[in-house]
Protein backbone atom coordinates (compact mmCIF):
# COMPACT_ATOMS: atom_id res chain seq x y z
CA UNK A 1 0.00 0.00 0.00
CA UNK A 2 1.42 3.41 -1.01
CA UNK A 3 0.79 6.22 1.50
CA UNK A 4 0.55 9.90 0.53
CA UNK A 5 2.12 10.98 3.86
CA UNK A 6 4.22 8.52 5.84
CA UNK A 7 4.94 10.59 8.96
CA UNK A 8 3.00 13.11 11.08
CA UNK A 9 3.54 16.67 9.84
CA UNK A 10 4.03 17.87 13.42
CA UNK A 11 5.97 15.25 15.37
CA UNK A 12 7.28 13.13 12.47
CA UNK A 13 6.06 9.84 14.02
CA UNK A 14 4.98 7.09 11.59
CA UNK A 15 1.26 7.25 10.77
CA UNK A 16 -1.21 4.38 11.08
CA UNK A 17 -4.70 4.28 9.64
CA UNK A 18 -6.17 6.06 6.64
CA UNK A 19 -4.00 6.47 3.57
CA UNK A 20 -4.47 10.27 3.45
CA UNK A 21 -3.84 10.84 7.17
CA UNK A 22 -1.48 13.80 7.93
CA UNK A 23 -1.35 13.87 11.75
CA UNK A 24 -1.13 11.18 14.39
CA UNK A 25 -3.79 12.79 16.63
CA UNK A 26 -5.89 15.99 17.01
CA UNK A 27 -3.31 17.52 19.37
CA UNK A 28 -0.57 17.26 16.71
CA UNK A 29 -2.90 18.73 14.09
CA UNK A 30 -3.73 21.69 16.34
CA UNK A 31 -0.08 22.28 17.28
CA UNK A 32 1.01 22.19 13.63
CA UNK A 33 -1.71 24.64 12.51
CA UNK A 34 -0.89 26.97 15.41
CA UNK A 35 2.81 26.94 14.45
CA UNK A 36 2.00 27.76 10.81
CA UNK A 37 -0.33 30.61 11.84
CA UNK A 38 2.32 32.15 14.13
CA UNK A 39 4.88 32.16 11.31
CA UNK A 40 2.47 33.91 8.92
CA UNK A 41 2.89 37.71 8.87
CA UNK A 42 0.05 39.68 10.45
CA UNK A 43 -2.49 40.75 7.86
CA UNK A 44 -3.15 44.45 7.24
CA UNK A 45 -6.79 44.11 8.28
CA UNK A 46 -5.78 42.63 11.64
CA UNK A 47 -3.32 45.47 12.31
CA UNK A 48 -5.98 48.11 11.58
CA UNK A 49 -8.64 46.32 13.62
CA UNK A 50 -6.31 45.83 16.59
CA UNK A 51 -5.31 49.51 16.59
CA UNK A 52 -8.95 50.68 16.32
CA UNK A 53 -9.93 48.46 19.25
CA UNK A 54 -7.01 49.76 21.34
CA UNK A 55 -7.88 53.38 20.48
CA UNK A 56 -11.53 52.85 21.41
CA UNK A 57 -10.65 51.18 24.70
CA UNK A 58 -8.33 54.07 25.67
CA UNK A 59 -10.83 56.78 24.68
CA UNK A 60 -13.54 55.02 26.67
CA UNK A 61 -11.26 54.56 29.67
CA UNK A 62 -10.25 58.23 29.83
CA UNK A 63 -13.72 59.62 29.09
CA UNK A 64 -15.98 58.35 31.85
CA UNK A 65 -18.20 61.47 32.04
CA UNK A 66 -18.92 62.01 28.33
CA UNK A 67 -16.39 64.86 27.96
CA UNK A 68 -12.81 65.07 29.20
CA UNK A 69 -9.46 66.71 28.46
CA UNK A 70 -6.35 64.52 28.50
CA UNK A 71 -2.69 65.09 27.65
CA UNK A 72 -1.81 63.57 24.28
CA UNK A 73 1.37 62.07 25.71
CA UNK A 74 -0.65 60.07 28.27
CA UNK A 75 -2.67 58.32 25.55
CA UNK A 76 0.33 57.90 23.23
CA UNK A 77 2.33 56.15 25.98
CA UNK A 78 -0.43 53.53 26.15
CA UNK A 79 -0.34 52.91 22.39
CA UNK A 80 -2.98 55.35 21.11
CA UNK A 81 -2.51 56.25 17.41
CA UNK A 82 -4.56 59.25 16.19
CA UNK A 83 -4.14 58.14 12.56
CA UNK A 84 -6.62 55.32 13.13
CA UNK A 85 -10.23 56.49 13.34
CA UNK A 86 -13.57 55.44 11.86
CA UNK A 87 -15.22 58.78 10.99
CA UNK A 88 -15.22 62.49 11.83
CA UNK A 89 -17.64 65.23 12.86
CA UNK A 90 -17.26 68.98 12.34
CA UNK A 91 -18.94 71.30 14.88
CA UNK A 92 -20.26 74.84 14.27
CA UNK A 93 -16.86 76.32 15.13
CA UNK A 94 -15.40 74.18 12.30
CA UNK A 95 -13.44 72.01 14.77
CA UNK A 96 -13.01 68.48 13.41
CA UNK A 97 -13.45 65.68 15.93
CA UNK A 98 -12.11 62.30 14.87
CA UNK A 99 -14.09 59.32 16.12
CA UNK A 100 -13.27 55.72 16.90
CA UNK A 101 -16.77 54.28 16.77
CA UNK A 102 -18.70 56.24 19.43
CA UNK A 103 -15.72 57.95 21.11
CA UNK A 104 -14.23 61.10 19.63
CA UNK A 105 -11.17 63.27 20.15
CA UNK A 106 -10.02 66.73 19.10
CA UNK A 107 -6.37 67.74 19.14
CA UNK A 108 -5.86 71.02 21.02
CA UNK A 109 -3.02 73.07 22.47
CA UNK A 110 -3.69 74.33 26.00
CA UNK A 111 -1.11 76.22 28.09
CA UNK A 112 1.64 75.06 25.72
CA UNK A 113 0.66 71.39 26.13
CA UNK A 114 -0.78 69.14 23.44
CA UNK A 115 -4.08 67.73 24.65
CA UNK A 116 -7.10 65.85 23.39
CA UNK A 117 -10.66 66.89 24.08
CA UNK A 118 -12.55 63.60 24.42
CA UNK A 119 -16.26 63.36 23.72
CA UNK A 120 -18.88 60.69 23.19
CA UNK A 121 -21.10 60.60 20.09
CA UNK A 122 -24.48 62.30 20.58
CA UNK A 123 -27.64 61.97 18.48
CA UNK A 124 -27.54 65.64 17.36
CA UNK A 125 -24.17 64.99 15.64
CA UNK A 126 -25.85 62.80 13.01
CA UNK A 127 -27.54 65.83 11.39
Amino acid sequence: MNRLQKNCLNCDKPLKGRIDKKYCDPRCKSAHQYKIERERPERFFNKVDNQLRLNRRLLKEYNKAGKAIVRQSLLMEEGFDPNFFTHYWKNQKRDVYLFVYEYGFLSKKENGNDKYVLIKWQDYMAK
